[in-house]
């Protein structure tokens, strides 16, 4: 047997264990785990794609794997988090101060909270379109599930280790949860170019955007800690669009 040809196979798996364990404990309401274990499946993810650029074992098989993984940890989780902050019961944004609850075989739960499963939804959507999408093989079209999920998950990690009442404010505020839901589904699905951070050489004049992106986000985790994983997705999706706006006008 090629052992070989199932390394790829194997690393996959363990981003979809890593996610299958983030459910778990999203579920349970314990965001900080769920976050370590997206993290470290994505992780998984990508070292999966680059061990099978490096042993030249690429297949459909691994593709199609790849997607159903993603699809847990960075679709399932993520809507779960979301469905979990979403709640009538904050202080700031809600709908009603007469709370009505839904009731299916002893689960409870707010109608409101149903909006963050858009995010699954946005997201196996996404997926299914890039595993028959010839265009994104060194670049994206849409955000990546895994920077949606990033996004998401670093939420309630802001709420639980910083200390900006603003934020706090911002984060427990339905309006503002809603919109970022839908903004996010919509921009994994949307007709937007953005780079990818795989590198086919290390010089400036191919990869000043990319460079310029690292360096920026390496600034804003040192300094700004976990409110920088939005921020930096934000500047991701910023970035793309000024660099292809710059291609344009330059031809």
């Amino acid at each position: 047997m090629n052992i070989k040809k199932h390394i790829p196979n194997l690393l996959t798996l363990g981003n979809l264990f890593c996610g299958t364990i983030a459910t778990i404990l999203a579920v349970n309401g314990n965001f900080t785990g769920a976050g370590l274990f997206v993290i470290l499946g994505i992780i998984f993810d990508f070292f999966d794609g680059f061990a099978a650029r490096l042993l030249n074992v690429t297949g459909e098989l691994g593709k199609q794997l790849d997607s159903l993984a993603d699809m847990v940890t960075s679709g399932v989780v993520p809507g779960i988090i979301m469905f979990k902050l979403l709640s009538t019961n904050n202080k700031l944004g809600s709908f009603s101060e007469n709370t009505e609850f839904m009731s299916w075989s002893g689960f409870q739960f707010e109608p409101i909270q149903i909006l963050g499963l858009l995010l699954t939804l946005g997201a196996c959507y996404r997926l299914a379109k890039f595993n028959i999408d010839t265009r994104q093989s060194d670049s994206f079209i849409g955000l990546p599930t895994p920077a949606m999920s990033l996004f998401v998950i670093s939420l309630p990690l802001i709420l639980e280790y910083s200390d900006i009442e603003f934020v706090h404010q911002l984060i427990t505020n339905n309006y503002f949860l809603i919109s970022i839901t839908v903004v996010l589904t919509y921009l994994m699905n949307a007709e937007i170019p953005l780079f990818s951070l795989k590198f086919k050489d290390f010089s400036v004049k191919n990869n000043l955007m990319k460079y310029l992106f690292l360096l920026a986000s390496l600034l804003m985790i040192t300094f700004l800690e976990y409110i920088s994983i939005p921020l930096i997705i934000i500047l991701y999706v910023a970035l793309s669009v000024i660099s292809n706006y710059g291609q344009k006008t330059s031809v």
